[in-house]
């Protein structure tokens, strides 16, 4: 019997994340010809898991790899809230030019260094929006008092204190729930959670913040990944760039699906004018200079410097 690595996902079918994890399975079969399988362990909140778990079971042992927000280990590797400069980053290929530039490689060092993970990948996890049962939100004013699910961040958090929302953490196990029963007025997500946790059939108002470019890490065990044989882990490492090739063009392709599927669901689209939306920047931006103050120059340099790379070449 060939080797086997147990990764482990928390959504359906129908999740990039879920078909980024299935490129995975196959590029690593092919790459080695069968002697190396991906045993896919895709949903661990059907087996009553919250999707947070995903985490402790990898750095445990129990699974040797997963994936997962960057924002849920910010507070044990702070330097990954440099991914969370809400309103910063303009577009997904600027989002990429910093994920594969320097700054990928020194935030994956961190986490090594800070944590029981190595990093192999990054993964799109969609541009986040703000969905609402019909509420429109075109100024800052419009959020004040709505209750706000978002993640587990205090970097995030804060942001959204500014904008007047009061942030609720609940962990997409819960979501669901908590959008349907009315808990919370508001959640923030991309378009493709919004759309396959079922979001849009209680929320019928997206308003098209864009406010953060999610990052999923693709996380192994690191004694794990020590025991591997020099073969295996260049095997896996290879499968994983092809896998995020394949992940990222399926999280751009499912918002343009996601769209017109809520659309004929009778979904309402708030599209921001410019204005409207740098009145979001400017009411978040003392809190993303707060986020930024506590790193040193050198990493903002790095973070600059690779944003500044795209449109010239390969970072």
């Amino acid at each position: 019997m060939g080797e086997r690595i147990r990764f482990g996902g928390y959504q359906g079918d129908r999740s990039v994340h879920t078909r980024g994890a299935k490129s995975l399975a196959s590029a690593l079969s092919h790459a080695t010809n069968g002697t190396i399988e991906l045993d896919f362990r895709q949903n661990i909140v059907e087996d009553g898991h919250k999707a947070a778990d995903l985490l402790s079971m990898t750095e445990l042992g129990k699974l040797d790899g997963c994936y997962f927000s960057s924002s849920y280990l910010a507070d044990r590797v702070p330097e990954l809230a440099l991914f969370d400069q809400h309103f910063v980053v303009p577009d997904r290929a600027h989002a990429y030019g910093v994920l594969d530039g320097s700054l990928g490689r020194r935030l994956a060092e961190e986490v090594a260094a800070k944590t029981g993970f190595v990093v192999m990948g990054f993964w799109d996890n969609g541009l986040r929006h703000i969905s609402t049962r019909s509420k429109q939100l075109r100024d800052p004013t419009d959020c004040k008092g709505l209750k706000l699910r978002t993640l587990a961040s205090e970097n995030h958090q804060r942001v959204f204190r500014a904008l007047g929302f009061e942030p609720q953490a609940i962990d997409v196990r819960d979501l669901p729930e908590a959008v349907a029963s009315g808990r919370v007025d508001a959640q923030e997500n991309p378009l493709t959670n919004i759309y396959n946790f079922n979001l849009h059939k209680t929320h019928q108002t997206i308003t098209l913040t864009g406010h953060l470019l999610g990052v999923a890490l693709v996380l192994f065990n690191a004694k794990t990944v020590a025991g591997w044989s020099t073969d295996t882990r260049q095997a896996v490492r290879a499968a994983v760039a092809k896998a995020t090739t394949d992940q990222r063009q399926f999280a751009e392709e499912d918002d343009a699906i996601c769209t017109a599927a809520m659309i004929e669901d009778g979904v309402n689209f708030v599209n921001l004018t410019k204005d409207e939306r740098a009145a979001f920047a400017s009411a978040t931006r003392a809190e993303v200079e707060a986020t930024r103050s506590k790193f040193g120059d050198d990493l903002i340099a790095l973070f600059e410097a690779d944003l500044a790379q795209v449109g010239k070449g390969t970072p």
